[in-house]
């Protein structure tokens, strides 16, 4: 079993080592509250056409669609992010995805649709409440 590692430098090279399909996930963007309880997921990795909010940065609160993700820098790409260069054309601003929040998903794609729909069906397991502790039977003798 291959061990995780914690340490800056390893992490970092994994990072910049990561195979395009690992890419993918490491792009993940945390989703709306309704998403949440809606699909019964905390983040998904942002597509092509998802529609985000900005929640840190100089463009907060800004929500536009996804007009590209860039897999290389882990980047997005958001509509009516431009920032003007020297000359006056404008240029789209890159967003890291942990900046963003999720809040309509493109459900195009039929996986990505079923895979949803399969974990909106999973019930979230019941968190364990404490029991009140029974008093033993010595202690109910004892008092009679």
């Amino acid at each position: 079993m291959a061990r995780i590692s914690t340490k800056p430098r390893e992490r970092r090279k994994l990072l910049y080592t990561a195979h395009i399909h690992q890419r993918r996930k490491m792009l993940a963007a945390m989703l709306s509250p309704e998403l949440k309880d809606k699909f019964n997921v905390k983040s998904l990795p942002v597509r092509k056409n998802d529609t985000a909010r900005i929640l840190r940065g100089d463009f907060t609160g800004i929500e536009g669609k996804v007009i590209r993700v860039d897999y290389k820098n882990y980047r997005l790409f958001l509509e009516g992010v431009t920032r003007e260069k020297t000359d006056g054309t404008p240029v789209q601003v890159p967003i890291h995805p942990s900046k963003v929040m999720i809040t309509k998903l493109n459900l195009d794609d039929k996986l990505r649709r079923e895979a949803l729909e399969k974990a909106a069906e999973v019930p979230e397991a019941p968190t364990p409440t404490k029991e009140p502790e029974k008093p033993s039977e010595e202690t109910e003798t004892k008092e009679a």
